[in-house]
């Protein structure tokens, strides 16, 4: 295991925020095992070896388990300068080599870029392996809260690892690391610079140093797990004064450090050894005599250097404690030996050297309050103090140094000056006494007390249960002569105060008789006494104000101290009454002679009292009014309007007189401090600020403008001057908004050359700063003075600095004030310009600027600096388009790409979780780059992620591995997923971001290109890790939970956007797309592209054999769907149910539902990811704002139960509100993770679906899955409706590629079952399809746009079902196909049939059980859905009636009464109004399926279902319709409206003239011929009234142009003729003009060279030919049928040729004769037999299409082809394919002609038939017939001949007709044609 895999194991194991798992304990368990041997011979390597170098140098190298490298020349340099500079072996120099390579890629960087890397990667090593061990230590030592058990496990490996010698190690490698040499240090030849894990250059030395400092700390640790051995002390001791010699002049924080850490390791060592002993056991140092006797010499020995002593006093400070322990346990074991003499002279002589020495005040100054020890780490430092703690606690507890420490007390009060404070009896007393001390620096017992104060200021929480240090504490306040004593132990109080229980325990000491003089009436009776001597100076004229004594004014400041501490940190319950009169601190601020120190002490214990309560805070501000100084800067300080009294001198001048002369800010730092936390405790916001304006100048113009000139004897207090005006200047930014009159004024008061006193009273901070701001003034040019510097000074001085700190947050605030300022200036620029500007503006005046604030990303000792820098560059990302050219131009961008990776990269490998995501610096540098990807290139995304700026991002090759940035990291980062309760949300918005450059343009093709490369295969690598593991669980971790599905949401839609536009000629996106396919079905792919398979299937249905009735195997997609598949969480939870009390419900209720309520101002936000949410704190503070408004008396006294009731209302309701807001958050994921599912599988299903096998089954299952979860009562509404639309989207493909181009074709295997039989389900798969989606319509939570979705559904089932055969097919092709191919095959029509006819019953059985449900259901949609779920209810009723069986749903049509009131609906429908309106088009499709029902009903149950329709009165709803009368009416006119709106007329025609026509002529089915003559015959009586009715309507289709008709009109034409040739006969009179109109479409269509129509010559025109020829001879049939009905039933003869009208007559018919029935003949006759030629053709064609050449079937397909189905790559097999297809479909078209032409041809026979039979022919007088005819005569003698000889050669072409060729039985019409020709022959005869 290597160290970085060992590191990440333990780290996740031990750091995370749970506890481990069992598997997370098993891998560490086994992780450690498998690294003792590293961490036993930690860092040793093997050394350089010259057979090794031999090796390298011949250029070949064989590393351990891997194939022989092969190595050029400069790789043997860059081997051998490894192996020279870091001393080590050669071969391991190749293999770092090749890590470096597979971790960065080298190809193309310079040898010296390479060398530095390799040594980096070498160094990386280390540091893991280093961390490991001291993250192991830490464990065990620091309680973690880890489960004692794991702790036990690691503590046993540990231990042995020390046992063996690693302790030894660690001392030996702190040595060695510190020497000049390659193993070490670097040699005086190394190379001095490495580069780091982020590719940073870094020197060698300090990464040395570096890895001693852990070395160090692992070192301290390791002495907490197994004591040391006296060797190991005396090398620690050894080595300690070595690092301690160094330390003289040099400030090195490292260094320094690192000496702490082999001080504290003595220290420990002897602390704990020494405590560790017990009555029965001895300690392990004390049992080795002879160690006791030399280290005592070792350590007692004198040094000449002062730094070296100061250190080593430490350690026999330690030393002295350890005897004095040892001593005590052997007092313990009553066991004193004869070394126990020579023990005391030990402790004696260390004791009284550490007192001569005063070695508490070394620790104290040179420790304590160093820098290194401030910035140490911060468990290190816990681990220090504690130790220190024991230290004193056991110093303090021995009888021994008891005595010393009182033997140092007196000697101090000896010689210090004795004095009296102004509380006690004595008021006068010498002033020149009062600071004197000893000449040889402070005392020992003062050093003490002091030193006891830095143990516990950092960690105050040690002091519980010290009652040695209470003890101490009483015996150090006794009888104080001076006051430097009494200040050391003030103080020291002040510090045992920082816990609470310790400032109940001091303010106790100080309130009781513990001390005679030390109290706190002693405070406050010294401060009210000098405020009254002051006083009575001041009442004395001309008398000087009397000094302050320095002692008195130091003792007060300790005094004011321990008090701020009290306060500051007691129980809040008790200290309200602690200090019941508080305005003594108040009385001395005022006057000149007090010193600012003791203004600033008093200050500051004032500010403390303000946050104990709101009274409190009134009383301060009024106190504060009454006796501070004043601001003269034209306002007050304070709430009041009144002004206050003049007063001595102000604080401008204390400031610039004063303190600034001492250049030291006590008193303005403390002023500033206290106004800060009044201002903040303020509520009433509603004047802005306006009457703060007095100390806003203070501060703007006489603090904070000129601090930079400014002197400082101590920098600490510059910074705190500093912090505290950014904090006023934060909050005025912060807690005060602007508004729209901000933006009137603001030029006149700009031209101000003076502040008035009026002018200042319309000032607001807030603007003031935005003007200073937005015009680059004071403010910002200090603040930008702050940050000017660099990231790299600030980090500087942070860790070597004592300052440090106080810097980070002057720097901090900085920040966060230009992040405010960006926030606000964009409201006011547009109005202010050209004044002021956005703040973008002034900082782009000067790159540096933008540079320095960017830089900030860099420093990682503040996380919170890092944010404010990543917002400040989101802000300026979106404001300057040219910010990345101005980085590139000022060398900054490459920094900054490392600095963002690595801030990256620091928080994915933080442990604990960051509640706040705004302040989550990962997310938000994430966010940056998701916002970025649409803006303009080149833009931060493409500079942070690496892209190619130099050419089009387009062009971009990313290459992550050799350049450092955020790419690289966030890849990592989603290829390990480690700690995903941590790092949930990087994941989540990681793949977010891969998405989103994905689906960018510019972005898309470079990111996809890398994500697919070998290097990643990203795509398919996490469908089985995050894809389908489990979810977390709600009640655990709902936060993971949500995250998690958002993950796998943005993961799914990546996989569907590289199935989408993946381009697939590339290698790499095709194999991707091959194997995303595979994992998500889990089928093998094709081998060659998406066309070819590497299997085929037996047979069509071999696929999904049995698929219905056997459980189908899962794949990645069902077990996607399973994840998402769960209750989502109620979000719908009415407030009433919460709120227990009903009065306050609806008050909630209208703070939650306020539309105004979102955005900043209102309770509602939208997180990240856009799910709107409750802002808790807002709608809290709404709440209690609409409660007080509503029941103001709340806050009055005596209502405190219903205030309490109120409280607990609003607790309930943010409970309520977090609670919601974690629903909405998982309800919003569910819905995004299905929303990506499904966009993935039908993409998949459309598109790439058929490079699989078992597409069907695969399809099938999708369905059935999708149908059963929308089905399921868990799934939502809009969940429901996505899986509805995947269900279509299969349903569709399942559709479509039952006639696809099948797997199984090829040369050597007939296609033409392939053609003619559809790859169906088999029927029980069906079956269960329809069950599943029964269910699904039938669920309990529905809408109608999803039923809408569902309909669509069931009718696409239904069609799927209709048809086994192809449709497009003739049966008489289909025959022909089966009895020529057969061959013994178990496969007919019949059984095709058979199998038809059983599904149909199987569905029509499934819907009869659920057929009320649904009925009722579908219904209610029919009757009161809109129109569209109206019209698609309609075909769905109209699907059932073509499955019904039984007349079972016509039944239940009638009884509910569902037909009438559809034809009632008919009648009713108008377009009076808005008739091209989009509602109109709607109400017209709703009667077109109103319409297509009743038709439905009509055919599908013959003349019954008919009789049904005409019973209940159809013709005469269909003749009152007002739709039809308007378009009667419109008919004429249609033609000289616009063209749109043409359309849309010729549209609704098509959808309801047509759709009644059809209804109306099946009607008529009811009538038999034999009852025409039937006078009372019902329906041709109606039928006749309907025609008469609409006569403009059937005269406007009669007269239509056939020649230019389309397929609509030829319909209408068909009916027309259809109609008036069943009904019109029976009428008596033809006014009307019917007659007339069919005889002139006769003439038109008789007359028709059918020859004509072949003269187009593209595929489509001739497709098109191939329908109108079609239709023609179908009105041809239909006119013929009337004209053989006139003939042979009214006796109707027809002339032999056309002969000139008689003038006489009233009217002229224009009837056809026999002469154009004889050419008519002859036209017929060719149709016949230029179809039957072309069918017959077409079929051998079909047969031998293996035999076809390439080029014949391009040829067929040129020809034929209705639209383009091949492409250039497509091979022969799937051209045959297309090319049968498409003759099959010429053939159906014609066999449908043949099937027409030959009864026509039998009509017009039968009817020269009946004319040669009857004599009138020839010779009878004409017979009239007087409806239709008045003298039809017979032509003369040779128009007959004429007509006789060319029926003859007709007829014998007829008679040659081939049966074969033909497909019919033509033995009949043979019969016929025989008769004719007799009879005309015999005729032309006579």
């Amino acid at each position: 295991m290597t160290p970085k895999q060992l590191l990440s194991v333990i780290e996740s194991a031990l750091l995370g925020p749970l506890p481990p798992s069992p598997s997370q304990r098993v891998e560490l368990m086994h992780a450690i095992r498998s690294s003792l041997p590293s961490l036993q011979s930690l860092l040793s390597y093997p050394p350089p070896k010259p057979s090794d170098r031999a090796q390298v140098q011949s250029k070949e190298v064989r590393l351990p388990n891997a194939p022989p490298i092969l190595l050029d020349d400069q790789d043997v340099q860059i081997a051998l300068k490894l192996s020279d500079d870091l001393h080590l072996n050669e071969i391991d120099c190749v293999r770092l080599i090749v890590s470096a390579n597979q971790e960065w890629g080298l190809m193309g960087r310079e040898p010296l870029e390479i060398l530095r890397l390799a040594t980096g990667l070498w160094y990386t090593e280390r540091r893991d392996l280093l961390t490991a061990l001291y993250t192991l230590l830490r464990a065990v030592v620091l309680d973690q809260g880890l489960e004692a058990d794991v702790v036990s496990d690691i503590q046993k490996y540990l231990e042995n690892l020390i046992k063996n010698g690693l302790r030894q190690r660690l001392i030996s490698l702190i040595k060695e690391l510190n020497r000049e040499e390659p193993a070490g240090l670097g040699g005086p030849h190394s190379e001095r610079y490495v580069l780091d894990s982020r590719g940073a250059l870094v020197v060698r030395q300090a990464v040395v140093s570096r890895e001693r400092l852990i070395l160090g700390h692992c070192l301290v640790l390791s002495i907490l797990v197994v004591r040391t051995s006296p060797k190991d002390v005396k090398d620690m001791f050894l080595i300690y004064k070595d690092s301690t010699s160094e330390l003289s002049g040099d400030s090195d924080t490292i260094k320094r450090q690192i000496t702490f850490s082999l001080l504290f390791s003595l220290v420990i060592a002897f602390v704990s050894d020494a405590l560790s002993a017990a009555p029965d056991k001895a300690s392990v140092l004390s049992q080795d005599a002879s160690f006791k006797h030399e280290f005592h010499e070792i350590v007692m020995a004198a040094g000449n250097d002062p730094t070296v002593e100061g250190f080593v006093g430490t350690i026999r400070l330690a030393w002295a404690v350890h005897l004095m322990l040892i001593q005590d346990a052997l007092t313990g074991r009553d066991a004193i030996s004869s070394a126990s003499s020579s023990d005391l002279g030990y402790l004696q002589s260390c004791l009284e050297v550490v007192f001569s020495k005063n070695v508490f005040q070394f620790i104290l100054d040179e420790i304590l309050k160093s820098a290194a020890y401030e910035n140490d780490d911060e468990d290190i430092s816990y681990m220090y103090n504690a130790y220190l703690h024991k230290l004193i606690t056991c110093f303090l507890s021995h009888p021994i140094a008891r005595d010393k420490v009182k033997e140092s007390k007196e000697r101090a009060m000896s010689m210090l000056s004795p004095y009296r404070l102004v509380g006690s009896h004595d008021f006068s007393h010498d002033s020149n006494q009062t600071s004197q001390s000893s000449e040889s620096g402070p005392l020992p017992f003062v050093s003490l007390l002091e030193f006891v104060s830095g143990i516990y200021q950092k960690e105050p929480e040690l002091l519980s249960g010290n009652d040695v240090l209470w003890t101490f504490v009483n015996f150090a306040g006794e009888d104080h002569t001076n006051f430097q004593t009494l200040v050391a132990f003030l103080n020291m109080l002040s510090t045992l105060a920082s816990s609470q229980e310790g400032a109940a325990k001091v303010f106790e000491l100080l309130q009781g008789k513990v001390f005679r003089s030390v109290g706190w009436s002693t405070l406050f009776d010294s401060l009210s006494i000098y405020d009254e001597k002051f006083k009575q100076s001041l009442q004395t004229s001309g008398a000087m104000l009397p000094e302050l004594p320095e002692g008195d004014a130091k003792a007060l400041v300790s005094y004011l101290k321990v008090l701020q501490k009290v306060v500051e940190n007691g129980n809040p319950l008790e200290r309200n009454n602690w200090f019941p009169d508080i305005e003594p601190l108040f009385k001395l601020l005022g006057y000149e002679n007090v010193p600012p120190y003791l203004k600033g002490a008093l200050r500051n214990a004032i500010t403390t009292f303000v946050y104990v309560s709101s009274v409190l805070k009134d009383t301060v501000w009024s106190y504060l009014e009454q006796y501070d100084l004043p601001v003269v800067v034209g306002s007050h300080v304070g709430k009041s309007a009144q002004p206050m009294a003049a007063q001595v001198y102000d604080m401008q001048f204390e400031l610039n007189e004063i303190e600034a002369r001492r250049e030291q800010y006590p008193s303005t730092i403390s002023f500033l401090n206290l106004l800060n936390a009044l201002i903040s405790e303020e509520r009433d916001l509603s004047d802005r600020g306006r009457r703060f304006i007095g100390i806003f100048r203070f501060i703007y113009d006489h603090v904070f403008r000129p601090f930079p000139q400014r002197a400082y004897s101590d920098p600490c207090e510059k910074w705190e001057l500093v912090v505290a005006c950014l904090q006023h200047f934060h909050m005025m930014l912060s807690r005060y908004d602007i508004s729209e009159e901000d933006i009137d004024g603001v030029i006149d008061q700009s031209q101000l050359s003076t502040v008035t006193q009026s002018s200042l009273q319309m000032q607001l901070p807030i603007l003031e700063l935005l003007k200073d701001f937005m015009s680059g003034k004071s403010v910002f040019r200090n603040i930008m003075g702050i940050l000017l510097p660099g990231v790299n000074t600030i980090i500087t001085e942070r860790a070597n600095q004592v300052y440090g700190k106080l810097l980070e947050k002057a720097v901090q605030l900085s920040l966060e004030i230009i992040i405010l300022v960006l926030e606000k200036d964009l409201f006011l620029s547009d109005f202010w310009r050209p004044l002021y500007q956005p703040l973008d503006v002034i900082l782009s005046q000067d790159h540096n600027q933008i540079v320095a604030l960017l830089e900030y990303v860099r420093y990682d000792f503040r996380p919170q600096i890092q944010q404010c820098s990543v917002k400040i560059m989101s802000t300026l990302s979106s404001r300057m388009v040219g910010l990345v050219q101005l980085l590139l131009k000022s060398n900054a961008a490459s920094y900054l790409i490392e600095d963002y990776a690595a801030c990256l990269e620091l928080r994915s490998e933080d442990s604990q979780v960051i509640e706040n995501t705004s302040d989550d610096p990962g997310v938000l540098i994430l966010q940056l780059l998701i916002d970025n990807i649409s803006r303009p290139a080149p833009n931060i995304t493409h500079l942070l992620l690496k892209f190619d700026l130099d050419s089009p991002i387009e062009h971009s090759v990313l290459q992550p591995k050799f350049h450092y940035s955020c790419l690289k990291v966030i890849l990592e980062i989603l290829e390990k997923l480690s700690k995903p309760d941590v790092n949930m949300l990087l994941h989540e918005f990681g793949f977010q971001l891969l998405y989103k450059l994905c689906v960018d343009p510019l972005t898309c093709d470079p990111t996809m290109d890398l994500l697919s490369s070998k290097k990643y295969q990203f795509f398919v690598k996490h469908l089985d890790t995050i894809g389908v593991a489990p979810l977390p669980k709600r009640k655990n971790n709902q936060a993971l939970r949500v995250s998690s599905l958002h993950q796998r949401a943005w993961l799914l839609k990546l996989l569907a956007i590289e199935l989408h536009v993946g381009d697939v000629n590339k290698s790499t996106h095709l194999e991707t797309s091959r194997s995303i396919l595979a994992h998500l079905f889990g089928q093998e792919t094709f081998e060659n592209g998406f066309d070819h398979p590497i299997s085929h299937l037996s047979s069509p249905q071999d696929s999904v054999e049995h698929a219905g009735a056997q459980t189908v195997g899962k794949n990645k997609v069902l077990e996607l769907l399973e994840v998402v598949q769960f209750r989502s969480p109620d979000t719908n939870t009415k407030l009433s149910e919460i709120v227990s009390n009903t009065k306050y419900d609806l008050l909630a209720e209208d703070v939650v539902g306020n539309p105004t309520t979102s955005g900043k101002s209102g309770v509602h936000y939208y997180s990240e990811r856009g799910d709107r949410l409750i802002d808790l704190a807002s709608f809290r503070d709404k709440l209690w704002q609409k409660f007080n408004a509503v029941y103001p008396h709340l806050s009055n006294i005596g209502s405190e139960a219903e205030l309490y009731d109120a409280k607990e209302t609003i607790q309930q309701l943010l409970r309520w509100g977090w609670k919601n807001n974690k629903n909405v958050e998982e309800q919003a994921a569910q819905l995004h993770m299905l929303t990506a599912w499904s966009q993935l599988v039908e993409i998949s299903a459309s598109r790439r679906i058929s490079s699989l096998g078992h597409q069907s089954e695969l399809l099938y299952q999708i369905l059935v899955a999708a149908l059963t979860a929308s089905a399921s009562p868990d799934c939502s509404l809009k969940m429901a409706f996505l899986l509805c639309q995947v269900a279509l989207t299969c349903m569709a493909k399942l559709q479509d590629e039952r006639f696809l181009f099948p797997g199984g074709f090829s040369s050597d295997n007939q296609a033409c079952l392939d053609i003619i039989m559809a790859k169906q389900l088999p029927n029980a798969a069906c079956n269960s399809i329809l069950f599943r989606l029964i269910s699904a319509i039938l669920r309990q939570e529905s809408s109608e746009a999803l039923r809408r979705r569902q309909y669509a559904l069931l009718l696409s089932y239904f069609q799927y079902c209709q048809h086994m055969l192809d449709p497009d097919i003739p049966s008489i092709v289909l025959q022909f196909l089966l009895l020529d191919e057969q061959e013994g095959e178990d496969l007919d029509l019949q059984k095709i049939n058979q199998q038809q006819t059983e599904l149909a019953r199987a569905n029509f059985s499934i819907l009869r059980k659920e057929a009320q449900s649904i009925l009722d259901l579908v219904i209610k949609d029919a009757t009161h859905g809109s129109e569209l779920g109206k019209t698609i209810s309609l075909y769905v009723l109209d699907a059932m009636i073509c499955v019904d069986h039984d007349r079972f749903f016509l039944g239940q049509l009638q009884s509910r009464g569902f037909l009438r009131s559809c034809l009632t609906n008919i009648s009713s429908l108008s377009y009076q109004d808005g008739v091209h309106s989009r509602d109109s088009m709607q109400r017209a499709q709703t009667l077109e399926a109103e319409l297509a029902l009743l038709l439905r009903i009509s055919h599908n149950y013959g003349k019954s279902g008919a009789q049904v329709i005409f019973s209940m009165g159809a013709l005469e709803h269909i003749a009152s319709c007002k739709a039809v009368n308007f378009f009667q009416g419109s008919l004429r006119w249609v033609d000289t409206r616009n063209q749109r709106d043409v359309s849309v007329d010729i549209n609704k025609q098509r959808m309801i003239v047509t759709p009644i026509l059809r209804l109306v002529f099946s009607l008529l089915s009811l009538v038999d011929t034999s009852e025409f003559y039937e006078v009372k015959n019902k329906v041709v009586r109606e039928v006749i009234d309907f025609v008469k009715g609409h006569r403009s309507l059937f005269d406007h289709v009669l007269r239509e142009d056939v020649s230019q008709a389309d397929e609509l009109v030829m319909e209408q034409i068909n009916l027309v003729v259809g109609i008036l040739s069943k009904v019109w006969p029976y009428e008596e009179s033809d006014e009307s003009g019917f007659v007339q109109g069919i005889f002139c479409l006769m003439h038109a269509l008789f007359s028709r060279d059918c020859e004509t129509l072949s003269s187009a010559q593209s595929v489509r025109s001739v497709e098109n030919r191939r329908k109108t020829e079609l239709n023609s001879f179908r009105i041809c049939f239909s006119l013929s049928s009337y004209l053989y009905f006139l003939v042979s039933k009214k006796s109707f003869r027809l002339q032999v040729s056309d002969m000139p009208p008689d003038y006489n007559a009233a009217v002229s018919l224009q009837q056809p004769t026999l002469s154009l029935l004889g050419s008519f003949l002859t036209s017929l006759t060719n149709a016949l037999e230029r179809a039957a030629e072309e069918k017959s053709l077409l079929l051998n064609r079909i047969r031998d299409i293996n035999e076809v050449s390439r080029q014949e079937v391009d040829e067929i397909i040129n020809m034929y082809a209705r639209q383009v189905y091949v492409s250039s790559s497509d091979n022969i097999q799937k051209r045959r394919y297309i090319a049968m297809v498409e003759m099959c479909h010429v053939v159906g078209n014609r066999d449908q002609l043949i099937t027409i032409l030959l009864p026509l041809v039998e009509h017009v026979l039968n009817v020269f038939l009946s004319h040669f039979q009857d004599s009138s022919l020839a010779s009878d007088p004409p017979r009239s017939f007087k409806t239709i005819t008045y003298g039809a005569t017979s032509g003369p003698a040779q128009d007959i001949s004429l007509l006789c000889g060319n029926l003859i050669s007709t007829l014998e072409r007829l008679e040659l007709l081939s049966e074969d060729k033909i497909g019919h039985n033509l033995k009949l019409f043979r019969r016929l044609v025989t008769s004719l020709k007799e009879m005309t022959i015999q005729k032309l005869s006579s």
